[in-house]
């Protein structure tokens, strides 16, 4: 990569949001990874004061103590953060519960540009000083806007921060383009939660024939360190860099991604399989901490399912539900019974063949150091598949019924 790559894109992003010399950003995520090594760049550029945490276990303090205007971050830790705010609200006693989550489901009403009815504006506002004025405060009282990126951001999560007058924008890019090819665009208002925003200044974008983005600029890299051959696979004759992801134009603007081109699979019936869209909607429940699709050249779509074992030992709590440990946790029957409705119920909303035939819960809490997640919390699939194939193969071992 060169010097004017990363310049380019720290200046190209630098139109995204107002803050300057007089404002201030907290930064967490690994300086190694290009994401946050850009928006370092980006910062410089602009002006803006940059703080750095002092561990991943210390973020909120670091946030009470810097009070960000912004800062950067990663969709699974915003659901982290979510999934934290929401349990708070559940262990509230009774009208104060009824409150917070009434201000909870009118939040998810909330829509850009000012659309919502002047009587929900007014209902907004009632929420906004009980309940949504102490999500600020949570996040340091003074953050405005949070860039996500890495990965896909749930809407809902996206969705319930606008209304809480914090602007989540999501963008997207790789690695090989230093990162950013498009993102949301709060100074101009360009922003439609469910994407990832409008392509950037000066780079091109176009969607192949197979739906695969293709990306042209002076964000891609020069080419994959002496490896000419590996080099000519990605970028095209014509300058076209293939990023492997799977996309689409909205409005003629906004960019969606949905999917990795070589994560998703086909089943035996020939039905594909984008997994990440699965993975998303299953990553909404309270019960799940993390989850993969599996299923390629088989008869059915199926999953292996990480907990999220905090949520549920305090259901184990209340339901009176004794255990040992997370290894005998996930063997009791009322623990299977209930994630068996949960996956029914989440099924709904998918099509036949994206529904989950058949999970299996593990015991482990997937995480970077144990090497199920990057150090951008992504999904290491082919680390997952060896780890679990004993339990993969027990899936398919028998028919679908």
């Amino acid at each position: 990569m060169s010097h004017w790559n990363l310049v380019s894109n720290a200046i190209a992003t630098s139109t995204v949001h107002p803050f300057g010399p007089n404002s201030k950003c907290l930064s967490f995520l690994p300086l190694c990874h290009i994401y946050e090594r850009m928006l370092n760049y980006h910062f410089q550029y602009k002006g803006v004061s940059i703080y750095y945490a002092e561990s991943m276990g210390t973020i909120v303090d670091d946030l009470k103590d810097v009070k960000p205007d912004l800062f950067s971050t990663v969709p699974r830790l915003l659901e982290t953060v979510y999934d934290k705010i929401i349990g708070k609200g559940k262990d509230l006693p009774g009208l104060k519960k009824q409150i917070f989550f009434w201000a909870v489901n009118l939040g998810m009403k909330f829509k850009l540009h000012g659309k919502n009815s002047w009587f929900y504006k007014k209902r907004l506002k009632i929420a906004d000083k009980l309940i949504f004025s102490k999500w600020r405060e949570a996040l340091g009282g003074n953050a405005k806007i949070i860039v996500s990126g890495s990965a896909a951001l749930q809407p809902r999560i996206a969705t319930i921060f606008w209304a809480a007058r914090i602007s989540v924008l999501e963008g997207y890019g790789l690695t090989e383009t230093s990162p950013v090819i498009a993102v949301n665009n709060f100074n101009t208002d360009e922003i439609m939660i469910g994407t990832v925003g409008p392509v950037i200044e000066d780079v091109k974008v176009k969607i192949a024939e197979d739906g695969e983005i293709l990306c042209k600029g002076p964000n891609v890299m020069i080419g994959y360190y002496k490896d000419p051959e590996l080099t000519k696979e990605v970028i095209d004759s014509d300058g076209w860099f293939h990023t492997g992801d799977v996309g689409e134009i909205i409005d003629g603007k906004y960019l969606k991604i949905t999917d990795r081109k070589k994560e998703i699979f086909k089943l035996s019936n020939g039905k594909y399989i984008a997994p990440q869209i699965i993975e998303n909607k299953f990553k909404e429940s309270f019960f799940i901490q993390q989850l993969m699709v599996v299923g390629e050249n088989e008869k059915f779509t199926s999953a292996l399912i990480s907990p999220n074992f905090e949520f549920l030992h305090n259901w184990c709590s209340i339901h009176k539900v004794k255990f040992r440990d997370n290894k005998a946790l996930i063997q009791i029957p009322e623990v299977i019974t209930r994630y068996q409705r949960e996956v029914n119920e989440i099924n709904k909303g998918l099509a036949f063949h994206e529904q989950l035939k058949r999970f299996r819960l593990v015991y482990d809490e997937w995480s970077v150091a144990t090497g199920e997640l990057s150090n951008v919390l992504k999904l290491k699939r082919k680390n997952i598949y060896k780890k679990y194939d004993h339990i993969l193969k027990e899936i398919y071992s028998r028919g679908e019924n």
